[in-house]
């Protein structure tokens, strides 16, 4: 696959929001190996390492669309999160403003059609509090039964399996 269009659109918006915010902006690596559904997605690593990953298939699928939409969405993630901290909304203001100076459709999602991509099904688990029904994944079930404590937001009760 040549992806080099997909490395230089990366690091032309990278170097856009450089000049307007007048610093950089790390990036410790671009990966296409995403799979999945997602047509990408930018992490800071617990190391520390600000990465980049694209998802290969959808990028084949739809190049032209996917540079204009799915590489300004990520490295706007990157430079919201740098600039503007952690604690910010994944697609809020800051990210908005980003994608605006980008000229990027401010929309938060794709639209590609991902019905014949392969995607991985986790298994749920219910769970319940005082005031409604939960779902949660393997990850947090497994953490329950390893002590993990997660309460309500609504009503602040712990959750506790409904098949009991």
């Amino acid at each position: 696959m040549n992806d080099k269009k997909l490395y230089e659109q990366t690091y032309s918006y990278l170097e856009s929001a450089q000049e307007y915010y007048g610093r950089r902006f790390r990036l410790d690596a671009i990966r296409i190996d995403l799979k999945g559904k997602n047509a990408g997605y930018f992490k800071v690593q617990r190391d520390g390492h600000a990465v980049i990953n694209y998802n290969p298939e959808l990028y084949q699928q739809y190049k032209e669309d996917f540079l204009l939409r799915t590489v300004p969405h990520e490295v706007a993630h990157l430079v919201a999160y740098q600039e503007f901290g952690r604690k910010i909304r994944p697609h809020g203001e800051e990210w908005k403003n980003v994608m605006r100076l980008f000229g990027a459709d401010t929309r938060r999602c794709h639209n590609y059609d991902v019905a014949e991509i392969q995607s991985r099904q986790y298994r749920s688990f219910s769970y319940h509090c005082n005031c409604m029904e939960h779902t949660l994944t393997a990850i947090r079930h497994n953490r329950i039964k390893k002590g993990q404590v997660y309460q309500c937001k609504k009503c602040r009760q712990p959750l506790v399996p409904a098949f009991r």
